[in-house]
C-alpha cells in the first residue's frame, strides 16, 4: 500500500465541516497547495460557497513583472488574505532573499496581504533576514517551519526560531507536526519540546493553530490533532486556549 494512500482523492468543505463542528471550530483559512492562479481562483470560489471558509492564502507569482496586476485582482475579493509560495521545494536555501521574489514581497503591504512562509529548517535564516528587510509586513511560519521531530534533533532550529521571533512582525503557526513524527508511532511527548520552545519564543499573542488537514490524514485524524494542541495549550489557560485557536488567527489574517 503507497503511504500516501489516504488523501489520495478531492477533499471538499462538506468534508471539513463535521470535524470543524466536532472540535467546536466555526471556521478555517484555505491556503493554497498548487503554484497557479487558477488555484487561487478555485479556492476563492470555494470560499464563496462555504461559510465555514473563512479566508484564503493563494498563489500569485511573486517573481513576475506582473505580480501587482495579479495582487489587484484578487485582493478585490475579500476573503483574499495573503499569499504563499512554496519555497521548500526550491532547491536554493536563499530562494527567498532572490531579488525577484523581494520585489514581490515587497508589493504585498500595499494590499494590506500577509505571507505565508512554508520552508524546511535550512532556510530558516533565510526567514529571519526577511522578517527583518519588511518589518511592516506580516509574516507567519508554517509548520514551524517542519523541525526534524522524527529524529528529535533541536539545534540549530530551535535557536533560530528564537531568532525569527525577534521580528515582532514574525508569527509562528503550530501544523503539520504529527507528519514530521513517526507517522503510526508518535507519542504526545515527542512535541512537547518543539512547542515550548515556539511558544517561549514568539509568546501566546503570536501563535497560530492550523490542522495541515487532509495532510495530517497520513499520520493521525483531525481530532487527533486538534486534541494533541488542546491537551498543550489548555495548560496555558483559557485566555491562551482562546487566542491560539481563533482570535490570533482572526487577528493576524484580518478575518471578518
Amino acid at each position: 500500500m503507497k503511504p500516501h494512500w489516504p488523501i489520495r482523492r478531492d477533499f471538499l468543505p462538506a468534508d471539513l465541516e463535521p470535524e470543524l463542528r466536532a472540535c467546536v471550530l466555526d471556521g478555517c483559512v484555505a491556503v493554497q497547495a498548487r503554484q497557479t492562479l487558477e488555484e487561487s481562483r478555485w479556492l476563492l470560489e470555494l470560499a464563496d460557497s462555504a461559510p465555514i471558509i473563512k479566508g484564503v492564502v493563494g498563489w500569485v507569482d511573486l517573481r513576475s513583472e506582473h505580480v501587482e496586476e495579479q495582487l489587484a485582482q484578487f485582493s478585490q475579493h475579500p476573503k483574499f488574505m495573503g499569499v504563499r509560495h512554496v519555497v521548500q521545494d526550491e532547491p536554493d536555501d536563499n530562494f527567498m532573499l532572490r531579488p525577484d521574489f523581494l520585489r514581490g514581497i515587497g508589493k504585498l503591504e500595499q494590499f494590506d496581504l500577509t505571507y505565508d512562509i512554508l520552508i524546511f529548517p535550512n532556510q530558516l535564516p533565510a526567514a529571519i533576514e526577511l522578517a527583518k528587510r519588511f518589518p511592516e509586513q506580516s509574516f507567519v511560519l508554517d509548520h514551524i517551519a517542519k523541525p526534524f521531530i522524527k529524529d528529535q534533533v533541536l539545534s540549530p532550529w530551535r535557536e533560530q526560531i528564537r531568532e525569527l521571533a525577534q521580528s515582532p512582525n514574525a508569527w509562528g503557526k503550530v501544523s503539520g507536526l504529527v507528519t514530521e513524527a513517526k507517522w503510526q508511532g508518535w507519542k504526545t511527548d515527542d512535541f512537547k519540546p518543539y512547542l515550548d520552545a515556539v511558544f517561549e519564543a514568539f509568546g501566546s499573542d503570536r501563535m497560530i493553530y492550523g490542522s495541515d488537514w487532509p495532510v495530517c490524514l497520513l499520520a493521525g485524524s483531525y481530532a487527533g490533532v486538534f486534541k494533541l494542541m488542546k491537551n498543550y495549550v489548555s495548560r496555558l489557560g483559557p485566555d491562551v486556549e482562546a487566542k491560539f485557536f481563533g482570535l490570533n488567527a482572526a487577528r493576524f489574517y484580518g478575518l471578518v
